[in-house]
């Protein structure tokens, strides 16, 4: 669904539009994930054609960025970083965020402000209240299965109706929200842009995963999983990628089912993308999924791949039994018939991966790129008009 107010044209009859635009990008943090890639690409691209970009996160002032990012873009830490904390001193905090997000925008002073995450729209809503800015703010999950707790379920339907529009990744996230909080919208999914380092070494039988160790991304019930796979594919090794608070849990798990040297978890890659340079296939076993660019990565790279079929991303990137194989979420069994179908079948391996890079390539950053442009475009005219 897409809803873009009429461009304002000037006494001239001409685009208001001018050549450099201002933008303001408000997130967590710039680590290793998704929506850190996605604001990469939008920051780097913008700036390069001469737009004003300043990304605003609330990490730690002497924390580093996990993507190379173009020497004009402005980036602004603000210090006060998320961490776990009771109920009343998290609120202490987050009034403190909202302040100073609020003086940081006013200095900036942006024609648009691009939000990511829930709990950050949130913030940048209250702080830009009253304020001549335009806010769109972008979900980047399954906001159904995405536990971010009643208060900022709350506080979300209170103040999304306030921003100028919403960007989701699937039309399944977009339905989600109730009419008001969507009524200008845009489904713009992820880009790919995978580095290529001219040093794959395939042929080593890794099946790789990639995501943060959380209970979302499902790696338990890929050790199960695996663990049925291993005694019939005793050359292949799973390889997950990440880091997050499961890792010692994860271990465990590992351990326990006897796969102590046939599963690695070497934490997070020095450099974006680089782990499909040593891959031979691909599993995502998440539970559910905002979109899940590591699944389309590794289609960009060639490589087959296996997904539960959960939601929201990957039916929208995968044709089973073509560009990759779909398995019912959450059944340990059946992702275990399909990883031992493509780990013992090098002709099925080949027929996956073939059709698996030329089904990526509707996701490129150009194309992805004219989507975020005409949301920045709308949200210009429409603050031009006065609306």
């Amino acid at each position: 669904m897409k809803i873009i107010p009429e461009l304002a044209l000037n006494e001239k009859g001409s685009s208001p539009f001018r050549s450099s635009l201002r933008v303001a990008i408000v997130l967590p943090a710039l680590g290793a994930g998704g929506t850190e890639h996605v604001v990469n690409v939008l920051a780097n691209q913008w700036v390069a054609r001469g737009w004003s970009v300043t990304i605003v996160t609330l990490e730690a002032l002497e924390a580093s960025t996990y993507y190379s990012f173009h020497p004009d873009v402005q980036i602004r830490r603000l210090g006060l970083p998320p961490e776990r904390r009771s109920q009343l001193p998290a609120l202490v905090m987050s009034f403190k965020r909202i302040r100073l997000l609020r003086r940081t925008l006013r200095e900036v002073a942006p024609d648009v402000i691009f939000s990511f995450l829930t709990r950050t729209n949130v913030m940048t809503l209250i702080a830009a209240r009253r304020l001549d800015f335009s806010v769109v703010v972008s979900e980047r999950n399954n906001p159904a299965l995405q536990n971010v707790g009643p208060i900022w379920r709350t506080l979300r339907a209170k103040f999304y109706p306030s921003a100028f529009g919403l960007v989701t990744m699937t039309n399944g996230a977009l339905q989600y929200f109730a009419p008001e909080m969507r009524r200008r919208s845009w489904v713009i999914p992820n880009p790919v842009d995978l580095p290529y380092t001219g040093e794959r070494r395939r042929g080593g039988n890794i099946l790789a995963a990639v995501g943060r160790l959380v209970p979302q991304k499902g790696f338990d019930l890929l050790l199960k999983a695996f663990a049925q796979v291993s005694p019939h594919c005793p050359e292949w090794t799973l390889v997950i990628w990440g880091e997050g608070p499961d890792r010692a849990a994860l271990e465990a798990e590992r351990d326990r089912l006897g796969l102590r040297g046939r599963v690695e978890m070497p934490g997070v890659t020095s450099r974006p993308g680089i782990w499909v340079d040593t891959a031979d296939a691909f599993v995502l076993s998440s539970r559910f999924e905002g979109w899940g660019i590591a699944l389309l990565e590794a289609m960009a790279a060639d490589l087959p791949v296996v997904s539960f079929d959960c939601e929201w991303g990957p039916r929208e990137m995968i044709d089973d039994e073509h560009s990759g194989l779909l398995v019912e979420p959450e059944n340990v069994d059946a992702l275990a018939c399909a990883l031992r179908r493509v780990l013992g079948d090098g002709d099925l391996r080949n027929r996956l991966a073939a059709a698996a890079g030329p089904s990526a390539r509707r996701f490129t950053p150009q194309h992805i790129m004219e989507q975020w442009d005409e949301v920045a475009h709308a949200a210009l005219a429409a603050r031009l008009a006065g609306s």
